[in-house]
């Protein structure tokens, strides 16, 4: 087997914790993954990060409010589960 890592990485319009957190909860189960752990950390007075911990690698988080977006990296060793993930996600992409 070949070590790969497929990466994605880009800005959602969305912050408020639990919805961001529930969208990706969503994607990465509509995906396939196989969450392991989950960290979450709210800053004041606001944003916040989170990080799951991911059979397949890991998903990462971090809020901006003051921007109106969130940025969000996923990092996964199975291209098939990474690309359902990125086209469950493309829609709410922003572009900078």
């Amino acid at each position: 087997m070949k070590a790969e890592i497929f990466n994605f990485h880009g800005w959602i319009s969305e912050t408020a914790p639990d919805k961001v957190t529930g969208l990706m909860e969503k994607l990465l189960d509509s995906s396939g993954f196989t969450v392991l752990d989950k960290v979450e950390h709210a800053f004041e007075p606001n944003g916040f990060t989170a990080v799951w911990i991911l059979a397949e690698s890991h998903l990462a988080v971090h809020s901006f409010p003051e921007e109106n977006k969130t940025y969000v990296e996923i990092s996964s060793c199975n291209r098939i589960k990474n690309e359902i993930f990125i086209d469950g996600i493309q829609n709410m992409v922003i572009l900078d």
